[in-house]
């Protein structure tokens, strides 16, 4: 890692490490943390200023393969590298890592800490290949949608002209059951294509969209009860204000829909720093997490329950969170859900347009 001095002109001695996006914790020789970098208080979910000059083992605990790896690194003065750690996080999923342990000379750090998700290159290419998946699956729908329409025209006006010819009222029911029936399609279809449409971007508060849609909900589902967590510092972003309450309209009813209408949801929004949506980096992002204390995503479905049609509901038509990838994706961000019995938590991360990207080369 070499000399890493601090310069009497610079505040913080470690900004260089602010743009990796490798989460990097630096130590003093007595395991108190120096510094925690953007992407790692992403990883971990803490922040750097309440972290300074705590124990190391606040953040992380003392799995053996990291203890290991720094009694080694002090030793012996060398680089050592721990696997398949576990870190367990209160409130949130566990970790599993690779760190790696390089001493330093340095007035104020002697160990740097390099944390890797040992995952991650799995997940990311589970999440290519979904995204192309769901690029053929949605083109052929549309496809399929902009076929039935004509007909489903054709099939209405032609029950209404039977309707007027009839001369017994009595049957007028058959007729409007095809009607009725035709309107419920041609609905199915117009959401199936509604997602192709032109985005219309202007500068907005999320927290206004946030509240908005708790409000609707709460009018829907009066026993459902929030737990709002906003970070109030949050810039406003740009988008389409209308994909953007439909998004999170059907996230929030359709954890309200699993808990029958009787549980709690927790709204949670801060920024994201240096993140990588889309193989391009970004310096800021909003996320937003929704979680509920449900029954879980059933494990059959759990892997494509962004899929169209497909639903853990009987009378579900399975296009609601197609429609929030979808539009999350026009947004340039990314939707995933993590699901046990419990909790299920969707996090979406949505980049904020004036800020910088670069493409990432990983």
């Amino acid at each position: 890692m070499g000399r890493m001095s601090p310069a009497s002109s610079d505040v913080n001695p470690f900004r260089g490490l602010d743009l990796l996006a490798t989460a990097v914790v630096v130590c003093g020789a007595d395991r108190t943390i120096c510094y925690l970098n953007p992407a790692a208080e992403n990883l971990f979910a803490v922040s750097d200023r309440s972290l300074r000059g705590k124990a190391l083992d606040l953040l992380v605990g003392a799995p053996f393969g990291l203890s290991e790896a720094l009694d080694n690194a002090m030793r012996n003065n060398w680089s050592y590298t721990g696997t398949n750690i576990s870190v367990v996080r209160k409130g949130f999923e566990d970790l599993q890592l690779d760190c790696t342990v390089t001493p330093v000379e340095s007035e104020c750090a002697k160990l740097v800490l390099e944390f890797r998700p040992i995952d991650q290159q799995l997940r990311v290419t589970r999440e290519e290949r979904f995204i192309e998946q769901q690029q053929v699956t949605r083109e052929l729908l549309r496809n399929l949608a902009h076929e039935i329409k004509n007909p489903l025209g054709g099939i209405r006006g032609s029950a209404q002209l039977l309707e007027r010819e009839l001369a017994n009222p009595a049957l007028s029911e058959y007729t409007q059951v095809i009607i009725n029936e035709a309107d419920r399609l041609q609905d199915l279809m117009n959401r199936l294509l509604s997602s192709h449409r032109q985005m219309h971007p202007t500068r907005l508060n999320f927290h206004e969209i946030v509240e908005r849609v708790r409000v609707l909900t709460m009018a829907e589902y009066p026993r459902i009860s929030f737990l709002r967590d906003y970070d109030a510092s949050l810039p406003d972003i740009t988008g389409d204000r209308e994909q953007l309450v439909q998004t999170l309209l059907n996230i929030v009813r359709n954890a309200a829909q699993a808990m029958s209408g009787n549980g709690e949801i927790q709204l949670r929004t801060r920024a994201r720093r240096q993140v990588t949506l889309a193989k391009r980096r970004y310096r800021l992002a909003l996320e937003l997490q929704v979680v509920d204390n449900g029954p879980g995503v059933p494990a059959d479905i759990r892997d494509k329950i962004f899929f169209p049609l497909v639903s853990g509901r009987e009378d579900g038509t399975g296009l609601g969170l197609t429609l929030a990838q979808n539009f999350v994706h026009q947004h340039h961000g990314t939707i995933e859900v993590e699901s046990r019995p419990g909790r299920t938590c969707f996090t979406l991360l949505i980049p904020y347009a004036n800020g910088k990207h670069t493409e990432d080369k990983k």
